[in-house]
Parts: structure tokens; C-alpha cells; sequence
């Protein structure tokens, strides 16, 4: 049992900034494998960002989140009810959601209790999609001044659970039948601070920071500004979905 991890309560307000939306064409996805579109749940919502894209498909979306202060900062939509609690032991009524989501999180989560408590929940055929991004892409010469400023400092302050979506949840056990994604990639247009600001949201550059200070967060925005150019200017940057998706008996 690896109990309730929670480390994105800190600094929830600007994580519910900096963090980069998902395509749309991945929660069209999600709609088109589900059943029906009456109810689905975000599971590990966060601030919300995957309830609001879901919530214009499907008539209700229940998000749930076990931060208190990440669901402080969700955003306010009609149709999607928020809530603090476990992934892996929710209040939800048994056979409720068509679909069950989990953006950015399934690595957090207790894997057999968790996958229990979806099977409880979902209506029989109900679609299952968890999904996650790792390494963002500008440019050969960019992304090698990002791994040596910043990616190898933070290296040892990642938790194992990190390496779960490194590793493209290879390693995660999956129950259900696959059901198959078609490939897809997050792009943003961002300035220099802006990709910064996201860089602070990761839970490794939190823990270096809380116990090294922020001097190496200058000194990479320094090595990074020289291969960015004018900092002001906004550059494309492309993060690959991992997309785990199967079908609930």
C-alpha cells in the first residue's frame, strides 16, 4: 500500500497557470470509446483543466482530487462537481460513469486498490483513460541546454512514482483491454518565463528548490535565455501524449 500521495498542494495557484492544456482531440477520443456521454469522472483532477474539456462532452463530470488546495483553484464550470477524496476509495455511487479519467496522476495512485474502486464505479463498457506528457521539445540545441542547465540537476529529487510516466507507464499493471489511442502531443506557444513558470510546477524542481534554494533555477534561466534568444518571444513546444486506454468488463 503506498497511501495517499499528495505533493502538488503547495504552490497549487501556480500550478493552475503554468500547466499546459491537452488537445481536444484527446478528450474527442475519450467521447467517441465511451459508451455514453451522461457522466464521466476525473480522477486526480487537479485544478480542473481535464474536468473543463470534459464537461463540453458529457452531460455531468464528477472531479475528484486528494488536494485540498488544487481543488481551491479549480476552475468554475456548471457541470462538473468537485470534490476532495482518494482516488482509491470515492463516496460515488457503484456502475455511475461512462468514462474514468486520470490526467497527470495515475503514477501517484495505489495501483489494486484504485483499479477496485474503477470497477465499482463504471457502467458496464465504460472507457478508461489515463494520460500523461514528460520531456518538452523546442529545438536540438535548446533541448541540450535544458538537460544539462536543468533536467540533470532535478534528476535526483524526482519520486519513483515519476518513473512510472518516464517510462511511458510500461510498468504499470493494467487490467482492463486495450483499447488504442492514436498518437497525440501537447503544443503550446510559450515565452522563456512562461516555460519557466511551468519548469517550477514540477514536483523535482519544488523538492531541489525547498532543499537547495533557487539559485540553480537562475543560473538554468541564464543558460537557457542564450539558447532561447529574445526571452519575450514565444516558441513552439511539443510534449508527447503517453495515452493508456482500455475497456471496463
Amino acid at each position: 500500500m503506498r497511501g495517499v500521495i499528495d505533493l502538488f498542494s503547495e504552490k497549487s495557484d501556480l500550478y493552475a497557470l503554468a500547466r499546459p492544456r491537452y488537445p481536444e482531440e484527446l478528450f474527442d477520443f475519450i467521447a467517441s470509446r465511451s459508451p455514453a456521454c451522461t457522466r464521466a469522472w476525473d480522477c486526480g483532477a487537479g485544478n480542473g483543466q481535464a474536468a473543463v474539456s470534459l464537461a463540453a462532452r458529457f452531460a455531468e463530470v464528477c472531479a475528484s482530487d486528494v488536494s485540498r488546495e488544487q481543488i481551491a483553484h479549480a476552475i468554475a464550470t456548471p457541470n462538473v462537481c468537485y470534490s476532495v477524496q482518494p482516488a482509491e476509495r470515492t463516496d460515488y455511487p457503484a456502475r455511475h460513469f461512462d468514462a474514468i479519467c486520470v490526467a497527470q496522476a495515475l503514477h501517484w495512485f495505489d495501483f489494486a486498490p484504485f483499479f477496485d474502486e474503477v470497477v465499482r464505479v463504471a457502467r458496464p463498457g465504460a472507457l478508461f483513460a489515463a494520460w500523461g506528457y514528460c520531456w518538452p521539445a523546442i529545438s536540438p540545441e535548446f533541448d541540450a541546454t535544458f538537460k544539462a542547465a536543468l533536467r540533470d540537476v532535478i534528476e535526483p529529487w524526482w519520486a519513483p512514482q515519476n518513473r512510472l510516466l518516464l517510462d511511458a507507464y510500461a510498468d504499470v499493471p493494467f487490467p482492463f483491454p486495450r483499447v488504442q489511442a492514436p498518437p497525440m502531443q501537447i503544443v503550446v506557444h510559450w515565452t522563456l518565463p512562461q516555460f519557466m513558470a511551468y519548469i517550477r510546477t514540477w514536483s523535482a524542481t519544488r523538492r531541489c528548490e525547498a532543499e537547495e534554494g533557487d539559485e540553480f533555477l537562475a543560473s538554468a534561466a541564464s543558460a537557457l535565455s542564450a539558447a532561447w534568444g529574445d526571452p519575450d518571444v514565444a516558441r513552439i513546444i511539443s510534449m508527447p501524449l503517453v495515452t493508456l486506454a482500455g475497456r471496463i468488463p
